[in-house]
């Protein structure tokens, strides 16, 4: 798949809650996702598509999402994309509702998603 293909799998994915299947198919086995900051306790690095997937599970757990909206891809030469997320949602266990905005930035490399980065405000 060429880069744009990837970026555009993956907006859509996140459109759809497909992110499942989207790691299984698109990101390598030794992928890294970083965070802007430890919000879960895991710390701001994780390796690996089964330490993405905990990163998940952690959200669903701890948030319920009423909405948002997915914008992009934007992409940057041939090997990296970004994408803005804006999500509308509430901390279960204090109750809090908060709307949150992010920059993602991905790394491809040999067709797969290699790296992902969060960029947001605190």
């Amino acid at each position: 798949m060429t880069l744009e293909q990837i970026a555009n799998t993956l907006v859509e994915a996140c459109r759809n809650q497909g992110e499942a299947q989207l790691l299984e198919d698109h990101y390598h086995p030794d992928a890294t996702s970083v965070e802007a900051a430890d919000f879960s306790g895991m710390g701001r690095e994780v390796k690996g598509v089964d330490g993405i997937r905990g990163k998940h599970a952690w959200w669903a757990e701890n948030f319920e999402v009423h909405g948002g909206d997915v914008q992009g891809p934007y992409l940057h030469g041939d090997d990296r994309f970004a994408v803005i997320f804006e999500i509308d949602a509430t901390h279960k266990q204090s109750g809090e509702r908060t709307k949150m905005k992010e920059v993602a930035v991905y790394h491809v490399a040999d067709g797969k998603i290699v790296r992902e980065e969060f960029f947001g405000t605190t």
